[in-house]
Order: C-alpha cells, then structure tokens, then sequence
C-alpha cells in the first residue's frame, strides 16, 4: 500500500510542473513514472524523455511530434517556482532548481555575469527535469566489502553518468547514519552541491538519508566539508562527483581530521581515473581504502568490481 502512495506521489509532483499540453501528453502515455531519468524540454524542438536508460520522442507511435513553445517554456517556469523566479536566484546561478521531491530542475539560456561570475540566468531556453529516485537497501550487497570492524572505509565510487552512483551514495549514507549489522550508527555530513543526495527543499531533504545526518545544501564541496568538519563534528564526510584541485585538498584535510570519506567520481574504471592528474596522487598514496566501479551495461546500477588500496579485487559481478 504504501509503495502504491509513494508511486503515485511521484507521478503527481511530475505532472504538476509540467504545462497543461504536456500533462495532457504524459496522460496519454504508459509513462513508467518509476523508471522515468529525464524530461527534456527545449523551446522549439521536440519533446523528449529518458526512461530506463532510453530515449523516447512524445507522443510516442507519431509522425507528429510535440514542438515544445515559449508559451510551454513559461508555464513551466512558472509552476517550478511558484510563479517567482526571483526567489530561485541563487539556485539558479549554479544552473538548477531543486524542486519538492527532491527532483532537480537544470536550466539554460542567457547567462547574466557580474563580477566574471554567473549572477543569474535569463531567457530560459532549455530545461532537463531529472527525476530523483530513491532505491532503499540498494547498498546492501556492498556493505561488507566496504566496511571493517563495524567502521567505514575511505570509499570513491567510480561511474559513468546514469550508473546510480548518486542512488548508490545516497543509500550508504541512509544505512550508516542509521547503523546495522555491517556499520555502528555514524554522524554522516553531507556537502549537497547541486541538492541531488538529499533533494533538499526549503532547507528540508526530501530523501532518507538517515537520523545522524547533517546536510549544506547548495555549498561548494571543497569550502563545504572543511565548515562541516570545523562545525558539525562528523565522523564521515559525503560528497557526490569530485574533481578539483580544491576538492581534493579537502578530502586529504577531512582525512587528516580524522574523518572517513564517501565520494563519488565520473569514470569507467580505475584506469581511467588513474590518468586524472588531481586524483592520480591520492590513488598513489592509497588514501581511499576502497574502490567502487559501476557499469550499466549489464543493468543501472551493477556493482562491476571492488578494489582495496592496492588495487586487488575483493568483488566481481558476475553475469
């Protein structure tokens, strides 16, 4: 019962930011709301949405494809933010939204700078919705790998995009804040950059994330996890896609202090990330503990290997 009400809560933040056409469209469709990823909404071009992992033309079936008008484009600005886009401004000068549910709203058009940095963003032309789904327990099989004597392990995920490496850390997150049978109950803080672990909105996250979790939402990674280890005392630190030189002084502070790290980073596999020179260095002096390597081509969000400090493999998915 109640994953039927959470489904159909789903469906309905969807629905209502979406122009009337297109809600008339989406009605007409087999939309799978749980495997919806994108809604890409582009004015003067056609409709388009990413659904387990491909692309569909709405209305699906036709010739005749839906072209997406200003009129559409306005609408849809003003049901995202409640017909003020003023009161977004500083969302929107890091290029997205982050809407009730947790779904985050990305954007383009004309970029207003001030100072050489983007102040704002005007003209919209361009929105792509990502859908933010929860997967409870989807990191239960990699608990035991990751964690040693009821502690975490220094851990980066390694993924290409649309692998569930954000699901994936938003779990880890859940689960060692609360405790189990693999991990004691950790104070977790959360650098939430662009609001995708928590889904915060109005300062509130809309995912679980767990009852020892503190989360900055909006705040750059690197300035984020030193304010959290000065002022909230975690014991580990989580931050989604790393990659600065700023990043990564950072994390070798965070672990100076005594934090453990959960962190994430673009990539097909540990030789890809071998060759970035910002990461290359924390590799060689095995600061991580563990590597997690995802792959989408056997399913989103397949584990493909584990690796320890030496780059031994501890785990291979298997087909």
């Amino acid at each position: 019962m109640k994953e039927q009400q959470d489904k159909k809560q789903h469906e309905t933040q969807i629905l209502q930011i979406l122009p009337k056409t297109i809600r008339k469209i989406f009605q007409s469709e087999s939309i799978q709301y749980e495997k919806l990823q994108e809604i890409r909404i582009r004015i003067g071009q056609p409709l388009l949405l990413i659904m387990n992992n491909e692309e569909w033309i709405l209305p699906s079936g036709s010739t005749d494809k839906h072209i997406v008008s200003k009129k559409e484009m306005r609408e849809t600005l003003d049901y995202i933010s409640n017909y003020s886009l003023y009161a977004f401004e500083n969302e929107m000068k890091q290029g997205f939204i982050t809407i009730e549910g947790g779904h985050r709203v990305g954007l383009t058009g004309k970029a207003v700078i001030e100072n050489n940095r983007v102040k704002n963003i005007q003209y919209i032309s361009s929105i792509n919705i990502r859908i933010a789904h929860e997967i409870l327990g989807c990191a239960d099989r990699i608990l035991p790998y990751i964690t040693l004597n009821k502690q975490i392990c220094h851990t980066l995920i390694i993924s290409p995009p649309r692998c569930g490496k954000t699901t994936l850390l938003r779990d880890l997150v859940r689960q060692i804040s609360n405790g189990n049978e693999y991990i004691k109950g950790c104070t977790v803080g959360v650098v939430d950059e662009r609001s995708e672990l928590g889904g915060c909105f109005m300062g509130i996250a809309q995912n679980q994330m767990g009852i020892r979790t503190d989360i900055l939402d909006c705040c750059p990674k690197a300035e984020g996890m030193i304010m959290l280890v000065r002022s909230m005392a975690p014991e580990v630190i989580a931050v989604d896609e790393i990659g600065s030189p700023d990043d990564v002084h950072a994390i070798e502070y965070v672990m100076h202090c005594g934090c453990k790290l959960l962190a994430s980073v673009h990539g097909s596999s540990m030789e890809e990330i071998k060759k970035k020179p910002v990461l290359n260095q924390l590799i060689l002096e095995k600061r991580f503990e563990r590597y997690i390597v995802l792959d989408n081509s056997i399913g989103i969000g397949k584990i493909q290997n584990i690796f320890d400090e030496r780059g031994s493999q501890i785990f291979q998915e298997t087909a």
